[in-house]
């Protein structure tokens, strides 16, 4: 398990610096730049802006104090925001988007998995045609479409629940966005554990499972330890996407979240602001993969050896 651990972290180094480095020079070299205003500012101001931030200098020199200052835990100051580091608007904004992921990655987890492991068992009736249909809803209406619905049906018709607002984080206000990130992902999970179980259950060890007899039971638990392995495997990256927010539920939804930051620097050609969220979301990648990788391994011992 170690030496798993050591090679996931060996390949994750050179893949973030890939990362930093190729969002760093695709940003500098978009149009635009960060004090580029509706009423542009006098070639003397300009300049001076320019000096006090170090864009003056060329793109290689200001990639190297980029990089140094990284290397300090400096992610650098907000172009855009004034008075306002980096680090201090991702601290604001990641416990909310965190929050709302966490909620809705475990919500569609529990509904995902156990409607799929309910469709594999029940292959070919009408309860799995029900959910394979159910899948395939949510998984082609957008979120743009289900969070307006949503909040129609429960916030302006039904008056239930509030229609957008954070409130310090108020179960109320979570429900529908939370809802609306999760719905998408329980049709994908769903359909992925109906094909794996269903797999898995048609493999020679169950039959022989079956044929001495054993409890349906104990046969779909030994089962499903095999035909999870693609979900979790799945649920790395998915839990790295629902944990730093969604830009659309949270815009939508009035969210003070880290994918508003990320809109508003990239619109605002806020340098600093977009590398700090790019730079977090391939944290959470490398890191949420290798729980994945560490979580499959458990699954099936084959692994820990790489095989």
């Amino acid at each position: 398990m170690i030496g798993l651990v050591a090679r996931r972290l060996a390949q994750g180094v050179p893949t973030l610096l890939a990362v930093v480095a190729v969002s760093f020079f695709l940003m500098r070299l978009a149009p635009g730049g960060p004090f580029d205003l509706e009423r542009p500012l006098s070639p003397a101001a300009m300049e001076n802006l320019r000096k006090v931030y170090g864009l003056d200098r060329p793109l290689i020199a200001q990639f190297g104090s980029y990089l140094a200052a990284l290397a300090q835990g400096d992610l650098g100051p907000s172009f855009s925001l004034r008075d306002m580091s980096v680090a201090g608007l991702i601290a604001r904004g990641l416990p909310v988007s965190a929050t709302l992921g966490a909620l809705a990655l475990g919500l569609a987890t529990i509904v995902g998995v156990g409607l799929g492991c309910i469709a594999a068992l029940r292959r070919e009736g009408w309860v799995d045609r029900v959910i394979g249909l159910g899948a395939a809803l949510t998984l082609s209406l957008p979120s743009f479409v289900v969070a307006p619905l949503l909040q129609i049906a429960f916030g302006l018709s039904l008056r239930w629940l509030p229609l957008s607002g954070w409130e310090g984080g108020d179960w109320r206000h979570l429900i529908l966005p939370v809802v609306t990130l999760a719905l998408p992902q329980v049709g994908a999970l769903a359909r992925l554990t109906r094909a794996s179980l269903g797999e898995v259950l048609r493999t020679q060890p169950v039959r022989t499972m079956r044929a001495f007899g054993l409890p349906p039971v104990r046969v779909t638990r030994h089962a499903l330890r095999g035909a999870l392995l693609p979900v979790v495997a799945y649920l790395g990256p998915l839990a790295a996407a629902l944990l730093t927010g969604s830009v659309v539920v949270e815009t939508i939804f009035g969210l003070p979240g880290i994918g508003r930051y990320f809109v508003e620097g990239a619109i605002n050609r806020d340098y600093t602001l977009v590398m700090g969220v790019v730079l977090l979301v391939a944290v959470l990648v490398i890191m949420l993969n290798l729980a994945a990788d560490i979580a499959c391994a458990w699954l099936d011992p084959r692994l820990r050896a790489g095989t």
